[in-house]
């Protein structure tokens, strides 16, 4: 997978998210909003890799992880995430809500009711996180 399939899936997940949404499966949407998030993120580890690069054997395996947190460090973004969360009231709330998710949100039959407040939180146009990571991949 190339950084630009990460860029596509994080856009394609939110808009699958946004019709799941519409159509009153809020389960499914917030579960793929997740996704939206991750692959994003995926696209900046990618960013990162070097051509011809043997990668180190952590750094891979830390690159297959659903969490955030762990993925943020990877892409090598923790200080830039610190930066934004400092001068950013409304993203750090945006990202709050975002590092609830979990992949295993697809078994929680809960969760949907947080499905518009997760969509939102990603998508914002002036403080959500993937305006901020779409700055970064």
């Amino acid at each position: 997978m190339t950084r630009r399939d990460f860029q596509a899936l994080s856009a394609i997940r939110l808009r699958e998210a946004r019709a799941l949404l519409k159509t009153g499966n809020p389960e499914g949407a917030y579960y793929l909003a997740g996704y939206a998030v991750e692959c994003a993120l995926k696209a900046c580890v990618a960013k990162k890799t070097l051509r011809h690069e043997f990668p180190d054997l952590e750094r891979a395996k830390a690159s297959y992880s659903h969490k955030f947190a762990a993925l943020v460090m990877v892409a090598g973004l923790h200080e830039e995430l610190s930066k934004q969360i400092q001068a950013d009231r409304e993203f750090l709330a945006n990202w709050s809500v975002v590092l609830e998710w979990s992949e295993v949100s697809r078994y929680d039959l809960d969760m949907g009711r947080y499905a518009a407040v997760l969509v939102r939180a990603i998508s914002d146009r002036s403080h959500g996180v993937l305006r901020w990571i779409r700055q970064h991949w």
